[in-house]
């Protein structure tokens, strides 16, 4: 199966996000207890492999499908990898189905491309929106390089997120396929809201949080939601930001308004 390498070193920071606030709040190492550091370091590595194997021997004829659908559709290899960045701050290559077209640009993220709809591919909007892209990352987990539940491993250019990830000890772990990140606003999450949610993950480190999460990755999926490429993400993210500033100046408008009741009377 062919295989199309992008180094990712050259991607500029695909979410832009104001972080000056998240240092103060995001500055202190959290260190996981006993218990948690011995269901990372056994439990959760054999609950990740052995679901990650029977998904892989379950999964592959529709992973064969994606496959045939991808080289019928458009000239390329099958597969791409890319480097991205894991546990201690590592970097290793993650596999995916190729979605976009070769002549794509190599160096910008999907995000930050204005006509993304241009270069993704009908079968790999599919893919995309149902994050079946995403499957040949099991094989990521049977190397060890991620674990199924986990924060998003991004690419080596993204400044922003990966000191923050560092000074709360967030690459303590492996990256995963889904996370609470993932659940919790899959396309349309800033980077403090990732790493912040990333920290949650970390202090929550359970068996439970991760079925959870499985769980609650199922229903996302399936629901498509908050699914968004290229300039979408920033327009929606956009109208989010409008549409809170309007409540929020419409709360302040009511508090005014309730002091000076407060002071007439």
């Amino acid at each position: 199966m062919d295989i199309r390498e992008h180094t990712g070193t050259e991607y500029g920071t695909s979410r832009a996000s104001s972080t000056s606030g998240a240092d103060s709040d995001l500055c202190t190492v959290y260190v996981p207890t006993r218990a948690q550091r011995l269901y990372n370091a056994v439990f959760k590595r054999a609950f990740g492999f052995v679901l990650a194997l029977l998904a892989v021997l379950l999964l592959s004829p529709i992973m064969l499908l994606c496959a045939i659908a991808i080289a019928l559709e458009s000239r390329g290899p099958i597969i791409f990898r890319q480097r991205r960045v894991g546990r201690d701050g590592r970097e290793f290559y993650i596999y995916k189905f190729r979605s976009m077209r070769v002549s794509a640009p190599k160096y910008v993220a999907t995000a930050d491309l204005s006509n993304a709809h241009e270069y993704i591919t009908k079968v790999g909007h599919f893919l995309r929106k149902t994050s079946l892209d995403e499957l040949p990352q099991l094989f990521n987990v049977l190397k060890g390089d991620m674990s199924l539940i986990g924060y998003q491993p991004l690419v080596p250019s993204e400044g922003t997120i990966h000191p923050l990830r560092d000074r709360c000890g967030v690459h303590y772990l492996r990256p995963g396929i889904t996370g609470l990140a993932q659940v919790n606003g899959r396309d349309l999450v800033t980077t403090e809201q990732k790493v912040r949610m990333d920290l949650l993950y970390l202090k929550q480190l359970s068996l439970w949080e991760d079925i959870t999460i499985l769980f609650k990755t199922v229903a996302v999926v399936f629901s498509k939601k908050d699914y968004a490429e290229g300039n979408e993400v920033y327009e929606i993210m956009l109208q989010q930001k409008s549409v809170n500033e309007q409540e929020s100046a419409k709360t302040k408008s009511k508090l005014t308004d309730t002091q000076v009741l407060k002071k007439i009377s």
